[in-house]
């Protein structure tokens, strides 16, 4: 993708997710969702078993499965629509992407310039500690123009 069209999709992206910015701090329910809902809708798991077309003991599986983390978006997407709910998925930046990208970009440019001040220091042209800063900065900002993939390595 052309830089110019990388970045309009980051700013959109970023818009759209800032939407589900308060959910980041919305854990789920200690029994899972399924679960929640369920009794919350006064619905035994027999009768959401009857509604998937499986067992009240799979119900259950599907429950515990979704409290330790090994259940399928599959799964969710079905329960969700047993429950007449919708399966909301997203991945939500713990701040922005642009972010993520700047603080990325500062780390590489700061591992650069911790190599560049080791030979220079051997060479006694070592810098001083704001000009250190000042170029981070101007490097870090020069990666994120370019963007390359190498920024995660």
């Amino acid at each position: 993708m052309p830089r110019k069209y990388q970045k309009l999709a980051l700013d959109h992206l970023d818009a759209s997710l800032l939407r589900y910015a308060s959910l980041r701090e919305m854990p789920p329910p200690q029994k899972g969702w399924i679960k929640a809902v369920r009794e919350a809708l006064g619905m035994s798991g027999q009768q959401l078993g009857k509604r998937l077309g499986v067992s009240k003991m799979r119900v259950a599986t599907m429950e515990q499965a979704e409290v330790t983390d090994a259940t399928t978006l599959k799964t969710l997407r079905r329960a969700a629509e047993a429950l007449d709910c919708v399966l909301v998925y997203a991945l939500v930046p713990r701040t922005s992407l642009k972010q993520t990208l700047q603080k990325q970009a500062r780390r590489e440019a700061e591992h650069d310039m911790a190599r560049a001040s080791r030979t220079m220091a051997l060479e006694d042209q070592a810098l001083a500690r704001d000009e250190v800063g000042k170029t981070v900065e101007t490097a870090a900002a020069a990666l994120l123009d370019k963007m390359p993939k190498s920024l995660w390595d």
